[in-house]
């Protein structure tokens, strides 16, 4: 009790206090690359980020997963790099490192002592423009990615009502394209489809570098400037110009039954805005929606209706994230309680929301999200990782570092009648796939059986 106590304490006045942005310093090398700069003086410690923007929306038709393959094979190794050696370093060293692709970028990093900077800041710059591909490399890591999906993907029902349901969600975007890949896109991937795509997007006119952590500006210019300065910029980077959505005229639905389903659920997105550059209003309010609606599993407006007060759910949820180039989603997912149908649950669901639309937001409730929402801002600085993440993903979607520094002002500034506006908007059926996933309906008796046979 006394621990909890303080703690709240310690975050009431946290709140009442002014949150003290981080010391950033941008600048961009000659060669194009942007360099962002993060002080956090606590810990010998760094992270190094670096951004591509080149996702998996931005692939050649027909080379789905070449993205997420790229970083995969990233790992290979250079001249003077082995195969398969860049983490064993990093590790080494007493280090960590990772990489992850999205739609819209694909990033690596490391956490590794202040000290080790130097070191792998100049691993990283040598694979950007020096990796080494072998035939055999690539058809490992091939087989390595099948597996993957088989594994993430094919394996899990709930995994492929998503992937179903973001094709049917974007008619004409890239988007609906998943990140792994198609199984059989994935298979035609070749070593020269690698490289083509390669030496295209890794290149520094097509990056951001995040340093974050125990450094000044000046070091990182210096050690910037000395690995990453040299390397030649690409001729192939052009604006992402992408096909946009259509006006959406009429709900999608999907009903996908597989056996190894265990606790069905109704699950719908809709088409929702991004975050824009210098306009992040719509996305704060949209982001207040969902903790309103589903962000606590105790508190949230479907949580009390469906899971306490009419007990039709087990399980409820709404989540938004706007950090994307083009339009993204808005979802809301319902667990029935046991004897209650996907259909019955749908419906209630629709009524709370309907209900939610007629009546808006409490307001003790959205003060409390409010509040939240701030206080997670401050954790989040807490985290030299997180700090360099939140930066390099807001740039890699074309955000500012000024839209960075105002989204916690711009979420605090949020209203009812905002919330309201964004809720009216984005609840259009027109622009929402539905999907159920369940479980196979028992085949009918044979009416022999049924009756009883007799001889």
């Amino acid at each position: 009790m006394q621990r909890h106590l303080v703690r709240g304490m310690a975050l009431c006045l946290a709140l009442a206090l002014p949150v003290a942005a981080e010391p950033v310093t941008t600048f961009t090398l000659d060669n194009g690359l942007d360099v962002v700069v993060i002080e956090d003086h606590r810990a010998p410690v760094v992270v190094q980020m670096i951004w591509y923007r080149v996702g998996a929306a931005d692939e050649p038709p027909g080379q789905s997963g070449i993205a997420h393959f790229l970083e995969h094979l990233m790992f290979k190794g250079t001249e003077t790099v082995g195969p398969n050696q860049f983490s064993a370093i990093v590790e080494a060293q007493g280090g960590d490192d990772n990489a992850f692709t999205s739609w819209d970028y694909t990033a690596y990093f490391q956490r590794i002592a202040a000290d080790r900077l130097d070191l792998v800041m100049e691993m990283e710059a040598d694979r950007m423009r020096n990796l080494r591909l072998t035939e055999e490399d690539v058809a490992t890591e091939r087989q390595v990615i099948l597996e993957e999906r088989a594994q993430r993907t094919d394996s899990s029902p709930g995994a492929l009502l998503s992937e179903q349901m973001r094709a049917a969600q974007f008619q004409n975007h890239p988007y609906a394209v998943p990140i792994i890949g198609w199984r059989h896109e994935i298979q035609d991937l070749g070593r020269d489809d690698a490289l083509e795509y390669y030496e295209r997007f890794y290149a520094p006119n097509n990056a951001t570098l995040v340093i974050a952590g125990d450094v000044t500006p000046d070091e990182v210019r210096a050690l910037a400037e000395k690995h990453y300065g040299p390397l030649e910029p690409s001729d192939g980077i052009a604006p992402r110009a992408r096909p946009q959505e259509p006006p959406q005229l009429a709900e999608r639905r999907i009903n996908l039954a597989d056996e190894r389903v265990s606790e069905p659920y109704v699950f719908r997105t809709y088409l929702a805005p991004e975050r824009d550059p210098g306009d992040q209003k719509d996305a704060a309010a949209l982001t207040v929606l969902a903790e309103l609606l589903g962000g606590n599993g105790q508190t949230s407006v479907l949580a009390r209706a469906l899971q306490f007060d009419t007990q039709t759910a087990v399980y409820t949820s709404a989540f938004y994230d706007g950090t994307t180039i083009d339009d993204g989603t808005f979802g809301l997912i319902i667990v029935p309680a046991p004897g209650v149908g996907l259909a019955e649950a749908e419906a209630e669901m629709d009524r709370v929301v309907a209900g939610f639309l007629e009546t808006g937001p409490d307001p003790a409730a959205l003060e409390r999200i409010r509040m939240q929402v701030h206080a997670s801002d401050i954790y989040a600085r807490d985290n030299v990782n997180a700090l360099a993440r939140r930066y390099g993903e807001a740039l890699s979607v074309g955000l500012t570092v000024a839209d960075v520094e105002s989204w916690d002002e711009t979420l605090s500034a949020v209203t009812e009648a905002d919330v309201m506006e964004a809720a009216r908007k984005v609840f259009d059926r027109r622009n929402a796939v539905t999907g159920w996933l369940t479980r196979p309906e028992a085949p009918a008796p044979a009416a022999a059986e049924a009756e009883g046979e007799t001889e």
